[in-house]
Order: C-alpha cells, then structure tokens, then sequence
C-alpha cells in the first residue's frame, strides 16, 4: 500500500508556496529608489531654474533643456537594460548607475560654483552633469524596477499592483525629501518692498549649488545601501541572489532564454533609426520659432534652425526615432510566440498613451515652476514657500494615498470589481484633464501684476496625484506581467521610451507657455509695449529688439498644431484636449486589449 507523503510548506521552493506579506527585499528596493528619486527630484525642482537665471538661458529654453534630458534619462534605459539583461546582471547596472548618478551632480555643484566668475565653463559644466545623469539613469532605473518584479514567484503575480504601489511609495517618500530639503537649501527667495508699493521676488542665484550636492549626498547614501545589503535580502527564500549575472542556460518558467536577433534585424534596427530621425526632424521643423533666419529659405534656413536650437532639433527627434525604432527591433525576435508578441503590443499602445500624461504630469519641473514663481502668491500662514518647493505636494499626496489605492485595488479585486489596467490609465489620463482645466479657469483673464492663490496648485497637484497612483504604477505591474522573462529588463525599457517620449513633448510644450506678466513688466520698464508686439499693432526699433532678445522676452505668440497660443488659459487648455482625448481613445480600445492581454489583468 503506498504511504501519502507528507508535505511541510516551510521548506517548499518559493514557486509551489505563496508567501504572506511581501519580501524583505522589496524594502532594500524601496530605500535605494528613494534615495535616488531624492537626487532626481531634488535636482530637478531648482534645474529649469537655474538654467534660466544663474546661467541666462531664458524660460524657453530652460524648457526645451528640461524636456530633452528627461527624455534622454528614459531613453537609456533601453541600453541599460539590453546590457543587464545580456551581460552585467540587474545588480551591476545598479551599483554602476548610483556612482554615475552621484559623480554627475556633483559635476552640476561645481558648473553652480563657477558661473559668476566663468558662465561659459560653468555651461560647459552643466553639459557634462547631465550627460552623465542621462547615462547614470540608463542603467540605474530599467533594473530596480525590474528587481521588484523578480522578487514574486508566478503563483504570487497577484501581489505586484499592491508591491508596486508600495514601491511607488517608497518613491514619493524620496521625492519629498528631495523637493523640500533642494528648494530649502538651493532656491533662497526674499520678498523685496519696491517704490511703487509692489513687491518682488529675488533669488540668491548663488544657493542653487547647495541644492545640487544634497541630491549627490542622497545618491550616493542609497548606492551604498544597495551595495551592502543586497546579498543578504534581494534573494529568493532558497537564497539565491536576484538579478545576478544572466545565466545563458537557464529556463524561465517553460519560457525561452535568450533573444534570436538576426544579422537583418539589427541592420533594420539602424536603417529604420536614421529614417525615422530624419523624417521626424523634417517634419517638426518650425521656422516660425526662429526670427532670424526668415526670408532664408532651402539649407540656409534648415541649417540655420538647427544652429538656434539644437536640443529640439537633434534630441527630441533622436528619442522619438530611437524609441520608434527599438519598439520595431524587438518584434523581430524570432523565439517570440503569437501570445507573447500580442502582449508586447498591448505594451506598445498603452506606452503610447503614456506620453500625453508625462507631457503634462512633468510640467512641474518648467512651465507650472514658472507660474509659481511669477504668477502665484506661494505664502502659507505668513511664510513664503520657495516657489520651487511648490512640487512637493505632489509627492506628499502620493505618500497619503499609495496605500490607500492599494487597498482600494485589492478590495475590488475580491469582490470582483477591480478594472483592468487600460481602464485605470485612462482614468490617470482624465484626472491630469480635469486638473488643467481647474488652473485654466483661475487664469482665465489674470492681469499683469495679478496672481493665483497657491491653493489651485495644490488642487491641480491633488489631481495629479490621483491620475498618477492610476497610471504609473499599474504600468510598472503590467510590465512585469506581459514581459516575457527574457526581456524583463528590456521591455521596462521600452516601457520607458513612453515616457521618454513623453518628456520630449514635455520640453516643446513648456516651452509654448506665453510671456508672464514680469515679461510685460520689464519690457513696460524700457517703455516698450509688449502687448502691441505680440499683437503686432506695434512695430519695435532696433534697439527695442536688442533688448527684448537679451532679456528672452518672445515678440511672437507661441503656436501649436496650427494653433496660436495668446494666453495663460489657452496654453493649460491644450493639456486638457490632449490629455481628455487620450483617456477617451485608450478607454475605447479596452476590450481590444484585453483580448490582446490574453487573461493578463
């Protein structure tokens, strides 16, 4: 008579038993994000801003700046993760990512350090910082991510829209830090009493240093907590160590190991990356934007566009093409099944609808920076909020109402209720809307010298919050769900071309934002009305155009799509379309995907 064997779940492999609660890991994860999303949000509060100020860049500028290198820091990921996934391992890439991340805000501490004695070495400087944060950046971000979803067997897959969310905290919680300890120490702002009874903001320029080596200190406290104790919690239960060195030879749940690239299709790779680059920088090439060169026309004026603004014209189409081309490069892999390649599609479209709400989330880092600072009364109970700092209430409401969400996500889930994850970006995508549209109605007819209570910022930023905790994450899980294991890496990568993308638009929509009501004040100071030539009522000397130029005061309305922006309301509305749009598309497109998805939530 055969004996029943007895099974003790305490020393089953991790796969057979789900576990209670989440990992220890998860908590190693969460610290070292914080400590780097400190560093990234931190620097970027007072970044658009210094760029504009302490080294003359202009608003306009300052905005298409902001947008390509954010769009680059989510460009590389895709070459961080290849490289993870092919060669280094997930914890490599970390440990490699942090020390790039902290050496290049230390670079930007010094290019704050020189600029008043040498603005031309302190530019120089700036350059180089960034570049290697966009470096960092790719190899640090794609393979923490991906951690977190190696932390779970398949029979807990269940558990990553609650272990994300948390993540997702852990994010928040450093982005507080980041936006209040930088703006606190870098952005320095006193209230000054003018003769006419008006009052005026001045910065101390020099502090912003002391902003960019507080996120170098963040950075490198979270290498170092990676660094010593990955090997004794990121493992599995059997103490195997997560995102080690691939293993060519291993097998992932049935799934194939390895990628089958063929020579073709890393030649289609190039070939479709320089047409998509050339095609996309032909067609958003804009000679309105650049008053010195009309009446030049064929090379003269192409090569003279891209003399005026290079970022727009070889960055964003760069990103655009690279995240274009990759896409395409990866659906040529030959060891994909029909159900695999049916989900990375389902990726692919949600990745695109992702881009209209980082366009318009990621205005808080240059355009709503901008309008805080000049067009917002940012006192609280008597203090005068750094108008930088402003950004933080972003990351406090999201440290709030993570947890809550996640119940909230878990709860439906039992009872059955639980939308799928389209269903919940398109809610993401209505409330970025809905906020827009509320600070569009505040500034509808705000005068020159008027201003908004810093209320409907925090309103705006409530929102924000809210359609966020519905998009990011979520997509973060659903990366982790539809991946095939051979491209866990690889496919957050692309996950992050949208928003690579997405930061792209951000830098050319921030930049569409109509003169503030200080452009009108100064230029009314030289006895120039700027209103008559933005109306064109009012044809300026020379002189008049000299120093409009110098200060970066635009003469012409910005214009998008065909559209002519005049005013304040008119550039929030744009968000409101776009972003309203896009959740009506993606939520019509939901049963689709669900098939597509094939029983993925």
């Amino acid at each position: 008579m055969a004996q029943t064997a007895t099974i003790n779940p305490d020393v089953l492999p991790h796969d057979l038993v789900p576990r209670k609660g989440h990992p220890k890991g998860l908590g190693v994860l969460f610290a070292t994000e914080m400590w780097e999303r400190f560093n990234f949000y931190g620097m970027r509060t007072v970044l658009a801003l210094f760029l504009s100020q302490a080294l003359m860049m202009g608003d306009e500028n300052a905005s298409i700046i902001y947008g390509g290198y954010l769009g680059l820091c989510y460009l590389t990921p895709m070459l961080g993760g290849y490289i993870s996934d092919k060669y280094l391992g997930n914890r490599n890439c970390i440990l490699l990512g942090g020390a790039v991340l902290a050496l290049g805000q230390l670079v930007l501490f010094a290019s704050a350090s020189t600029f008043g004695s040498n603005l031309e070495t302190a530019k120089t400087l700036m350059w180089a910082s960034l570049g290697l944060q966009i470096f960092g950046n790719g190899f640090f971000k794609p393979n923490i991510s991906s951690m977190v979803g190696q932390l779970y067997s398949k029979e807990e897959k269940s558990k990553l829209d609650s272990a994300f969310t948390i993540f997702y905290m852990g994010i928040n919680l450093g982005a507080i830090l980041g936006q209040f300890i930088c703006p606190l120490v870098g952005d320095v702002v006193t209230n000054v009493q003018q003769a006419d009874g008006t009052t005026k903001i001045v910065r101390d320029l020099t502090a912003f240093k002391w902003g960019f080596l507080a996120a170098s200190i963040a950075m490198t406290l979270g290498t170092i907590i990676f660094f010593f104790l990955k090997n004794k919690y990121v493992v599995t239960p059997t103490g195997q160590a997560i995102g080690a060195k691939p293993d060519k030879n291993a097998v992932h749940e049935g799934e194939a190991s390895q990628a089958k690239f063929t020579t073709q299709s890393v030649v289609l790779l190039f070939g479709l990356l320089v047409i998509f680059y050339f095609g996309i920088q032909y067609l958003s090439w804009d000679s309105i934007k650049y008053p010195l060169i009309e009446g030049k026309t064929g090379l003269s004026s192409y090569f003279g566009a891209l003399a005026l603004s290079p970022i727009k014209t070889y960055v964003y189409p760069f990103i655009y093409a690279a995240g274009l081309s990759l896409a395409i490069f990866i659906l040529t892999d030959k060891s994909l099944t029909r159900v695999e390649t049916q989900r990375i599609l389902v990726l692919y479209v949600v990745a695109f609808f992702v881009i209209f709400f980082w366009s318009a989330f990621e205005q808080s880092g240059s355009s709503l920076t901008f309008i805080a600072e000049k067009q917002t009364d940012t006192r609280i109970f008597g203090w005068l909020m750094p108008p930088s700092m402003v950004q933080i209430f972003n990351g406090v409401f999201v440290v709030v109402f993570a947890l809550p969400f996640s119940v909230m996500w878990l709860k439906l889930q039992r009872k059955g209720l639980e939308p799928i994850s389209t269903v919940k970006q398109a809610i993401g995508l209505a409330l970025i809307g809905l906020g827009y549209f509320i600070i569009a109605t505040q500034v509808k007819g705000l005068q020159i010298t008027d201003k908004i209570g810093i209320i409907w910022l925090v309103i705006l930023y409530l929102l924000h919050t809210w359609g966020e905790l519905c998009l990011s994450p979520i997509g973060l899980s659903l990366v982790a769900k539809l991946a095939p294991k051979r491209f866990g890496s690889l496919l957050m990568g692309v996950w992050f071309l949208g928003n690579a993308a997405g930061y792209a638009l951000t830098g050319t929509l921030g930049a569409l934002l109509p003169p503030t009501g200080d452009k009108f004040q100064t230029a009314s100071e030289k006895g120039i009305n700027l209103q008559g030539v933005l109306d064109k009522t009012i044809q300026p000397t020379t002189e008049q155009l000299a120093f409009l130029a110098e200060k970066k005061i635009p003469v012409t309305y910005p214009t998008f799509a065909g559209f002519t922006i005049h005013n304040l309301y008119e550039f929030f509305m744009v968000f409101v379309v776009l972003c309203v749009a896009a959740a009506a598309l993606l939520y019509a497109l939901t049963p689709l995907l669900k098939k597509m998805m094939h029983g993925v939530r």
